[in-house]
């Protein structure tokens, strides 16, 4: 088996590559989004202001906690954020939120890392939730999955350049368990930029 497809062991992990993009992702961002209702045919625009802060350990610690995860032995290595966004839609309709969240890495294939993500509060629910994602150094993308209680919603995030950033969203109706994603309720695209 060639190194590309063996795992390597979480304490041998190389999460540079992901506290680069990271690191890049900490500041205010001005965001243009495109979202696709395929459900009723819809086509909506919205702007958001999003703020991303480091978190403290204490709270990196909180947010395992309220998710009921087991604390790692060493938190000061985990990628830990406070997000706060503000979206205004071209309807006039306003959402604000604020969350706290928890970037875990736990096996590593290639240039591919993956663990879990977790957040205080989710998007589509208000609560807790513990999420996957799957972040390709190469792509410089970042893959998140969601399993909501309708929804599935799988977000990614690529890093074109430490100001600009393209995201997509795609939310799938929930399928049975064991069974593949296939009814897709929205789609949304992004360009996210920095500012100075």
């Amino acid at each position: 088996m060639s190194s590309q497809s063996s795992s390597v062991p979480a304490d041998a992990l190389n999460v540079e590559p992901l506290s680069y993009f990271f690191d890049c992702c900490v500041g205010n961002w001005d965001i243009e989004r495109t979202y696709h209702y395929l459900s009723h045919q819809q086509v909506e625009r919205s702007h958001t202001t999003f703020e991303v802060v480091p978190i403290s350990l204490d709270l990196k610690a909180k947010v395992l906690v309220d998710n009921g995860y087991a604390e790692p032995p060493d938190l000061q290595p985990l990628p830990g954020f406070r997000m706060k966004f503000h979206t205004v839609s071209e309807t006039g309709e306003e959402v604000s939120q604020e969350l706290r969240t928890v970037f875990i890495p736990h096996r590593q294939q290639g240039e591919i890392l993956e663990g879990a993500y977790l957040r205080d509060r989710a998007y589509e629910e208000s609560r807790p939730i513990v999420s996957d994602f799957r972040y390709d150094a190469q792509a410089r993308e970042l893959l998140m999955t969601t399993y909501y209680t309708q929804v599935v919603s799988v977000d990614s995030i690529t890093l074109i350049n430490p100001s600009l950033r393209i995201r997509r969203i795609y939310n799938y109706q929930r399928p049975a368990e064991g069974n593949p994603l296939e009814t897709l309720l929205l789609v949304g695209f992004g360009v996210e930029q920095k500012r100075a």
